[in-house]
């Protein structure tokens, strides 16, 4: 807890330790950059704010106020915060349901909402939920964006042609209300946007640090004065007032109205967020700088509250002005600082002659922005990959066109997160088998398993939404390999498990020791297996069922399968312990239950080791092959390989007693099988097998 309230009054300070790490030799650079940034945010403030249905000062005292606090409370030294295109459009579709645009019900309602969206970024700072934009994908925002621009070009057509309409929330009403109205088209308006669109187009064409669409909208604005082309009813901005930014008292206690806003605030505040955290690490990989997600959060949050409470209306993140920020060479937030200074005192000093400028102008201005917004070659790239993004961007984009658009962003976010669990929830299990170089483990579906152990690969995590469709196709598998008894699992892409995953877990053991097999984990990583050594079920598993990569195979091929399957039943040689194996073709088997049945004696290397150094020693009969026999044998013991027991009836005298030895103690249950079915009652195996009595040291090989 304590560390939690450090660590939020340290992002409040935040405005402390830019000012003392300021150094002078900056302040040059900050101010160029401040006032060329300066330059494009003065017009687009107002072209913004009559996107948004609000008066054009509206977008000034935003541009200003969002500018200084996004800036002193960010993280980022090139962002810069203030109106933009989608916040505008967003906010006009969030409050058509609400008032008149225009009207001052509609505009205490903007702030309002802006102080909203405001609060719940601010919360998600100070919480640290900044990792919560990775969960909206890049298909989200650019499905959004891409509609949001072809709305915003649709919305200035009436402008374009000098008609007045009532603004609306989706393509088909704006067309349905653009239409009837193209009769009335004021040719001036729509000549001047035209050349306007031209200029500009021409003019971003041109190579230049420094932003010449200003120097279109300045010269088309004082052509249609020249022409005296507002006495021909050309409609102009208007009066702006030439004073600060107004302190207003929004309606925070009028919870009918904070409900009927809440819902656009979120989508309002969420894809603001992502915009900013996008942009800023756009920005970020050129500058080299670190960043602070939910710096850049408390920032956007006490920014739109700012400019909420001073009569400005919901703001975001540029990228053109923040790019443009970081080309003019800003060295600190306090370049943002300087270009919300500077509309400030542009505002003031040029007012009266920003009132005559065309509205019209301003429109070919913000299609031509609109137009930007539509990223084909990113619309392309999204729709050749993945086809779940390539859906979740189509989707948004058509709801950014049909819906309004808080819906269309909260859609867009919903598939995006259902797309993530879908993905998360369905991890690929699959069977993997060495390469034919045995050094990496690949599935190869087309390759016969080994009939006794399954190895499979869980590749994601083992939580509750996930961990049903493991368990279903661990359990197919099962069902289609009746004779493996023994599972592998590769654990090293389970990052996370949980209590459900256990219970899947437990739930797997029981049905591999059901059928007489076992269950054994490599590369289990440390928080996964602290979780099962605290729920009991390290314990239930045994320590040595957690086994090393590199001597997996080797354990349990030499100790846990059966090496008489390998030997007389099984042709796939999966595994490199598999390929020196010899191979004998026999006209029948064994079958298990025979084994499991005999429930044979069991007889320990020592004790043998004493009784065969008495004077009565049992028969002791090696069932393994003449090689392994010559390689190191019990002594006095005798070679009968287990091919001989399947073959024919070997002649072993029934008075004596008789002890069977294998490798593990596999071949010789095998054997000790038939002769118990034989009726040979006097008998037992080796416990463990030679491993076990080359373990005890008791190995004598033969010269």
């Amino acid at each position: 807890m304590l560390a939690s309230l450090r660590a939020s009054s340290s992002v409040l300070l935040r405005p402390i330790e830019i000012l003392r790490t300021y150094r002078r030799s900056d302040i040059a650079a900050d101010l160029v950059a401040g006032a060329t940034v300066g330059i494009v945010l003065l017009p687009q403030g107002l072209a913004f704010a009559l996107l948004a249905g609000l008066p054009p000062e509206m977008g000034l005292y935003s541009a200003i106020v969002a500018s200084i606090v996004a800036a002193l409370w960010g993280s980022s030294n090139h962002l810069q915060t203030g109106p933009t295109n989608t916040a505008s459009a967003l906010t006009l579709s969030v409050l058509l349901p609400i008032a008149v645009p225009g009207s001052p019900a509609f505009i205490a309602a903007a702030g309002l909402v802006a102080i909203i969206a405001g609060i719940m970024r601010l919360a998600m700072g100070l919480a640290r939920l900044g990792v919560l934009v990775n969960f909206v994908s890049d298909a989200v925002i650019v499905g959004f964006t891409a509609g949001a621009g072809g709305l915003i070009i649709a919305s200035q057509m009436s402008t374009l042609i000098g008609v007045t309409s009532t603004p609306t929330q989706d393509l088909f009403s704006l067309l349905t209300a653009l239409i009837p109205q193209l009769p009335a088209t004021h040719i001036t308006s729509l000549a001047l946007g035209l050349i306007t669109l031209a200029l500009l187009i021409v003019l971003r064409r041109v190579p230049s640090r420094y932003p010449l669409s200003l120097v279109g909208i300045i010269a088309a604005g004082t052509g249609a004065w020249v022409l005296g082309l507002e006495a021909q009813g050309l409609k102009v901005i208007g009066a702006i007032p030439s004073n600060l930014p107004p302190l207003t008292i929004p309606e925070l206690l009028n919870l009918g109205l904070v409900g009927q806003l809440s819902t656009g605030a979120l989508a309002i505040a969420a894809i603001g967020l992502v915009e900013a955290t996008a942009i800023a690490r756009a920005l970020s990989s050129n500058s080299g700088q670190r960043l602070d997600s939910n710096q850049e959060f408390v920032g956007q949050g006490l920014a739109n509250i700012a400019a909420g409470v001073f009569s400005g209306y919901p703001c975001s993140a540029s990228f053109n002005r923040s790019a443009l920020s970081f080309r003019a060479g800003a060295h600190t937030p306090i370049a943002s600082v300087f270009a919300g200074g500077f509309v400030l005192l542009a505002s003031l000093l040029l007012a009266p002659a920003v009132a005559h400028l065309p509205r019209v102008v301003v429109a070919a201005e913000l299609i031509l922005a609109a137009y930007g917004m539509i990223d084909r070659k990113r619309m392309a790239r999204i729709w050749r990959g993945a086809r779940g993004d390539a859906a979740i961007m189509i989707v948004t984009f058509l709801a950014t066109l049909l819906l309004p658009l808080q819906f269309a962003v909260l859609i867009g976010i919903l598939m995006s997160l259902g797309y993530y669990i879908m993905q998360t929830s369905a991890p690929k299990v699959l069977s993997v088998l060495p390469d034919p170089g045995f050094r990496h483990w690949i599935h190869q579906p087309e390759r016969p398993n080994c009939p006794q152990l399954a190895v499979v690969d869980v590749l994601g995590d083992l939580y509750f939404g996930a961990v049903g469709h493991v368990e279903d196709a661990i359990l197919r598998m099962m069902a289609v390999n009746p004779q493996q008894r023994f599972l592998l699992l590769r654990m090293h892409s389970v990052q996370r498990l949980d209590i459900s995953g256990i219970h899947v877990l437990e739930n797997i053991l029981r049905a591999y020791r059901a059928r007489g097999g076992d269950v054994f984990f490599v590369r289990v990583r440390e928080p996964v297996l602290e979780l099962m050594q605290s729920t009991g079920f390290y314990e239930l598993l045994g320590a040595d069922r957690i086994l090393a990569e590199d001597a997996a195979i080797g354990h349990l091929f030499y100790k846990v399968i059966d090496p008489a399957v390998c030997i007389y039943e099984c042709e796939i040689r999966a595994f490199r312990e598999c390929q020196n194996l010899p191979k004998r073709d026999l006209p029948g088997t064994i079958p298990l239950r025979l084994v499991e049945s005999a429930r044979l004696n069991e007889i320990t290397p020592r004790e043998l080791w004493r009784q065969i150094h008495t004077a009565l020693p049992p028969l002791v009969i090696d069932v393994r092959e003449p090689r392994e026999f010559r390689q190191g044998h019990i002594p006095g013991a005798q070679l009968i390989p287990l091919a001989h027991f399947l073959t024919e009836a070997p002649d072993i005298p029934r008075d004596q007693q008789l002890v069977l030895v294998c490798r593990s103690g596999r071949r010789s249950a095998r054997a000790g099988s038939l002769l118990a079915a034989q009726g040979y009652t006097n008998l037992a195996i080796v416990q463990g097998g030679m491993l076990s009595w080359q373990a005890d040291n008791l190995l004598e090989a033969l010269e």
